[in-house]
Order: structure tokens, then C-alpha cells, then sequence
């Protein structure tokens, strides 16, 4: 094959791969694609990456603008469908130890003759600031110290307590459990102080019963007990612990 030739084929090829780049890159981008993030208000400079939920109403409001519907739901079912991505790690909400020594627990229960439903439970985690991780369920984590572990965690009552996201449009549950394992990441009092109102606002959400850990009604008395019983838990954490008795 002659030199003529070879250079008419390299000359042909790479007008194949020129044409090709063109019709990629040159064709129109989709709503909302290639959007920057606005910097913070006071002026730190420092990027933030805008949350799931902040997304959802940005295009919402997009969407309000052109069809003129409620956007409502198409946000959730946007919320919904993106948690069914995979792209949660497994080591996301991790503990750092096995080791524990109390478990506080909460029960969010559906209401008589009712059932909670996989997709409203994952619109209410995400909107109570939870995270999808490690063994399927969800977890509160420190803001920019994941790595220290969860400060609680959400869990479905029926066996094998996770949340399947492949099957997560069929679950239905007539309770899911919040859970405080002690050590936490923070004092307990600190980690009860953020379960209670999370567990609160997706009871809200989603129109279920809050329940103590004898399934009865969560009310004022018994949380009051359990504030107690974390500021002993705590000071006994910080108390130094005592010598050990000389040996004769």
C-alpha cells in the first residue's frame, strides 16, 4: 500500500472522529445541566455541594414555570427514583467499633389498619437530613466527619431490617426503628437530642405513631426519663475511672 494511500485513510479517520465530536458535544444540553453553585452568602468562598433535596426544588420550580402544574410530586417521585441509583456506599454510616454498651430505641409506627410504604419512607429520610449506607438503612452522620460513624440510625422492623431498594416500591412495614448505639460519635444526650426531633418530623411525614421501646406512646414523662438516663450515661463516661487497689 502506498504512502498516498495510507495518508488519504488517517486523513479519512480523522474526519470520522471530528464529525463524531461534533455531533456529541454540539448537541443541546438538558434543563438545568451545567449549572454552577451559587457561592455563600457570607462571602467564605468555600463550595458546597447543593443536596438532593436543594436540586429537587431548583428543578421544580423550573418545571412550575413551563407547564404551570404543581410540581409537588414529581419532586418526590424524582427523590424517590434517584435513591434507587445504587451509588450509596456501604461504608457510609459504618460504626468505628462493634463494641456498645446501650442501645436506645424509637419506634415509628403506621396508625391502626395501616402500613408505611418503601417510597414514602425514603422521601421522609431524605427531607429529616438522613443518609442511605452501610447494611441498607439509614443513618444521621456528623456534617463533614462522616468517617466518625452514625450518630443513629433508621431500620425496618421486619427481618432483615433493611431497606431493599431494589424492592423498595413493594415494602410495606408497620413500623420502622430509630436507634442510638452508645458510644456514639457525640455525647448521648447530644445523639438523643438530634433522634428525637428527626423521628418527630418523619412521623409527620409520613402520618405514623411515635412508640417507646415497650411500643407504648412516646410521651413527655418517658422522654424526660430518658434525657436522664443519657446525662448519667454521660457523666459516667466522663468520670475518671477509678485505681485499682494496690496488691499486698
Amino acid at each position: 500500500m502506498s504512502d498516498e494511500t495510507l495518508l488519504r485513510i488517517g486523513i479519512l479517520i480523522a474526519g470520522l472522529f471530528v464529525v463524531g465530536a461534533i455531533l456529541f458535544f454540539g448537541r443541546p444540553r438538558k434543563p438545568g445541566q451545567g449549572r454552577r453553585v451559587a457561592r455563600a452568602a457570607d462571602g467564605s468562598g468555600s463550595r458546597r455541594e447543593p443536596t438532593l433535596g436543594e436540586q429537587l426544588e431548583d428543578e421544580a420550580a423550573a418545571d412550575m414555570g413551563a407547564s404551570g402544574e404543581d410540581p409537588t410530586a414529581q419532586a418526590e417521585l424524582d427523590l424517590f427514583e434517584r435513591s434507587l441509583d445504587g451509588s450509596a456506599s456501604t461504608e457510609l454510616g459504618k460504626r468505628v467499633s462493634d463494641e456498645f454498651d446501650k442501645i436506645v430505641t424509637v419506634y415509628l409506627a403506621a396508625r391502626a389498619g395501616e402500613k408505611l410504604h418503601g417510597p414514602d419512607i425514603v422521601v421522609a429520610a431524605e427531607k429529616a437530613g438522613l443518609v442511605y449506607g452501610h447494611m441498607g438503612v439509614y443513618h444521621r452522620l456528623i456534617e463533614q466527619q462522616p468517617e466518625r460513624g452514625p450518630v443513629f440510625s433508621v431500620a425496618n422492623i421486619v427481618k432483615p431490617g433493611n431497606f431493599d431498594m431494589a424492592t423498595i416500591q413493594e415494602l410495606e412495614t408497620p413500623a420502622i426503628a430509630f436507634f442510638l448505639t452508645l458510644p456514639a460519635p457525640v455525647a448521648a444526650l447530644d445523639a438523643w437530642e438530634a433522634m428525637l426531633p428527626t423521628a418527630e418530623r418523619m412521623a409527620e411525614l409520613l402520618g405514623g405513631l411515635l412508640l417507646d421501646e415497650q411500643r407504648n406512646n412516646l410521651g413527655r414523662q418517658r422522654i424526660g426519663h430518658i434525657r436522664d438516663e443519657l446525662r448519667a450515661y454521660d457523666r459516667e463516661r466522663e468520670a475518671p475511672p477509678l485505681s485499682k487497689p494496690s496488691r499486698w
